[in-house]
């Protein structure tokens, strides 16, 4: 091997290093930063995009209109087929602590009180609602990162910029460790952070069979919404519990 060659490497090398550190850093930064922010939000809209794989078969996506309030209030609409007007709503502490939820059935038009966990709330979803939000999306992905950094055992690839929602986007790709024993949530995470609130607009998340899992986004984030408890109400005139 000549002398050039070896050079060559060696510049490689470092810079590959360097890189790999500078960007796990600023990576880091970036989840700690959205951590913050939501931590000091109150309350959020978004128009939340759904779709999960459940009993081997990926869903068609849901496009959801979201309202969400500390410390915990969910209120959801379902913008689109499937499920179109649809609606759901969650407040920690109320309703014996039931989900609300108004769907077409066999009588037409119904309105049930469900365990947000149970049989009949989790047909058709990986999560209970308890789990929706940013706050959770933002808090596995810090958790198993932090991890995967801490054991040395994480793969960051950065993708370049990306425009999701239109949103300028900062695209990157997460590997932890191919052995669901080693306890992370997932194989392979792909990000979209948007570049001015640092927030994750869009993830799609890969098992250890490296297949889609579930994919989240978050369009039209408008934080510190203002809601009030009359979003939450189930009497609201806007709802049609």
């Amino acid at each position: 091997m000549t002398r050039g060659i070896i050079l060559l490497l060696v510049v490689l090398v470092f810079r590959s290093a360097t890189t790999g550190a500078s960007d796990i850093g600023e990576a880091e930064n970036w989840l700690r930063h959205a951590e913050s922010t939501l931590a000091k939000t109150e309350s959020y809209t978004a128009l939340f995009h759904k779709q999960e794989r459940i009993q081997g078969k990926l869903t068609d996506e849901e496009t959801i209109y979201l309202k969400f309030k500390k410390p915990f209030k969910v209120y959801m609409k379902w913008a689109k087929e499937p499920h179109k007007g649809r609606e759901s709503l969650y407040n920690e502490g109320y309703n014996d602590n039931l989900l609300k939820v108004r769907d077409s059935g066999l009588a037409g038009i119904i309105t049930v009180n469900i365990d947000p966990k149970g049989v009949l709330a989790m047909k058709g979803n990986l999560h209970p609602v308890t789990d929706s939000g940013l706050g959770h999306l933002v808090r596995i992905l810090r958790e198993n990162w932090e991890k995967g950094v801490k054991a040395h055992e994480i793969d960051l690839r950065e993708q370049g910029k990306e425009r999701v929602y239109g949103r300028t986007t900062k695209r990157l790709e997460i590997i932890f460790p191919k052995n669901k024993v080693r306890g992370y949530y997932c194989y392979r995470a792909l990000i979209n952070l948007d570049v001015e609130t640092k927030l994750p607009v869009r993830v799609h998340i890969y098992d250890w069979d490296d297949t889609l899992l579930e994919s989240y986004g978050y369009e039209a984030v408008k934080l510190d919404a203002g809601l009030t408890e009359a979003d939450f109400d189930p009497t609201n005139s806007e709802y049609r519990f």
